[in-house]
């Protein structure tokens, strides 16, 4: 973790990690980068979206062209999330942990706070119909399949391929935009 006491944020986190109990090296040891929280969000929505999810208005905006090119070639992509602060991560985890869950289990499903790509407004989950939500079996779907062809056109990445460096589960529904 940086080692900058003065700086809120940094501050925020290791309160975090002291109350969950996350070892403070575990960002270095797994090679985890730090995500800052945007300075202006914007609302997006999505097709059977109650409510509109935020990005940051470079992830949005490259997003919404993504979505709709997808829909002109008949594929129908819905967020699932967007942004995530710190706070919202924190509860992910202790929803997780009071399910009789270790702490190490957690962890590789879920970015310690401070550490999630959801926390820069960038990174997305995405869904489709006839696919349960956050499932590997997207990776099976007509959306993934148009993804994995055309998403990096738009500025997006598969974040958790199989293996990934980080230690996390694989995650075929977790994108995030990575600006030119």
């Amino acid at each position: 973790m940086e080692d900058d006491s003065t700086d809120p944020y940094i501050s925020r986190v290791r309160a975090i990690f002291l109350e969950l109990g996350i070892p403070a090296d575990l960002p270095d040891t797994r090679g985890l980068q730090l995500w800052r929280e945007p300075e202006r969000l914007v609302d997006v929505m999505s097709p059977g979206a109650a409510k509109p999810f935020q990005l940051g208005p470079e992830a949005a905006a490259a997003w919404t062209i993504l979505q709709t090119a997808a829909t002109d070639d008949g594929v129908e992509l819905r967020l699932l999330s967007g942004f995530r602060g710190l706070d919202f991560q924190a509860q992910l985890i202790r929803r997780q942990l009071a399910q009789s869950r270790t702490l190490e289990v957690v962890l590789k499903i879920l970015a310690p706070p401070g550490y999630s790509e959801h926390h820069s407004g960038c990174a997305v989950d995405v869904g489709t119909p006839g696919c349960p939500g956050l499932d590997e079996d997207f990776e099976n779907t007509a959306a993934f399949a148009w993804l994995s062809k055309h998403a990096g056109r738009f500025g997006f990445t598969l974040s958790f391929p199989r293996g990934n460096r980080y230690g996390y589960i694989y995650e075929p529904w977790h994108w995030c935009y990575r600006m030119p």
